[in-house]
């Protein structure tokens, strides 16, 4: 049933999909992890007069006992549950931006031999409209579907050439522009998942403040707090390179569609009823 959904439909239940994902991995994480408790401990100490006293001491943990990471292997230890999401953030970032990179090469989108080819039949009035549209269906590129939708048109006033390139433009912009939404997606979400294990951090470090008041160790929360915010840190590690790639690639896109939009104007000058009019029929045909 989802295939048969538009393509923006599919790609907004994917997307919530992963949120949600993101979102709950954690908590499903912890509740689906024995975790060591984090109530106090007692502890039995003897007073002078020999009498047994309990007093309490905090649980081990980096944040309890007041030691805050110093490597990879502890920080990423420290973030516990939280780890997840961010990985998987930055396997979609990492996997979406590289077929991008791939898809978005000039040379594939348009190929320049063919191109200066395809431009010099139309010119020199060598080539006719099956055969040119032979050509653009063969060569496959974004920039010869483009044309094709033009070359359907041969002949026609160029207001119409040119309103069959545009909407065949708009549909190779549409697939150019495919999955860019979910690299945006993660540099907008994972920085906000990040703040979300910021505040379940701290109120647990204030919690656990609550419990050893009696106590007076400030080092507690400060331990607490600074753990607690490791998670806007990964967001952002996680969200600062996925903004800057989709940056780049809606900025490659947009090169990308200016170009296609001057050489489909050279080929509407070429194949419109006013062009064929004014340059005299086609090269080794006699007139009819």
């Amino acid at each position: 049933m989802l295939t048969r959904l538009p393509i923006p439909a599919r790609t907004l239940l994917a997307s919530c999909f992963i949120a949600l994902v993101l979102v709950f991995s954690p908590w499903m994480i912890q509740h689906g992890i024995a975790q060591p408790s984090g109530e106090p401990t007692p502890i039995e100490t003897q007073s002078g007069d020999g009498s047994i006293a309990a007093d309490f001491a905090p649980p081990a943990g980096g944040a309890r006992a007041g030691v805050l990471p110093t490597n990879l292997i502890e920080i990423a230890q420290a973030l516990g549950g939280w780890l997840v999401p961010f990985l998987i953030a930055t396997l979609i970032a990492l996997w979406f931006s590289t077929e991008r990179l791939v898809v978005l090469r000039r040379g594939r989108v348009i190929p320049k031999p063919f191109v200066e080819r395809f431009l010099s039949h139309l010119q020199d009035r060598t080539i006719s409209k099956d055969e040119a549209l032979q050509v653009c269906e063969e060569n496959g590129s974004p920039v010869a579907m483009v044309f094709a939708h033009g070359v359907r048109k041969w002949g026609k006033p160029s207001v119409e050439v040119e309103q069959a390139i545009i909407d065949g433009g708009e549909r190779q912009v549409a697939s150019l522009r495919s999955h860019l939404r979910v690299i945006n997606g993660v540099a907008t979400v994972t920085p906000l998942l990040g703040l979300l294990g910021t505040v379940w951090g701290m109120i647990d470090a204030f919690n656990a403040t609550a419990i050893e008041g009696a106590m007076g160790n400030t080092t507690v929360l400060a331990s607490g707090i600074a753990l607690a915010l490791l998670t806007t840190a990964a967001g952002l590690i996680v969200a600062i390179p996925s903004l800057i790639i989709y940056m780049y690639l809606s900025g490659r896109v947009d090169s990308l569609v200016m170009d296609m939009d001057d050489l489909s104007q050279s080929v509407v000058h070429a194949i419109s009823a006013e062009a064929l009019a004014e340059r005299g029929p086609r090269k080794g045909k006699a007139t009819s």
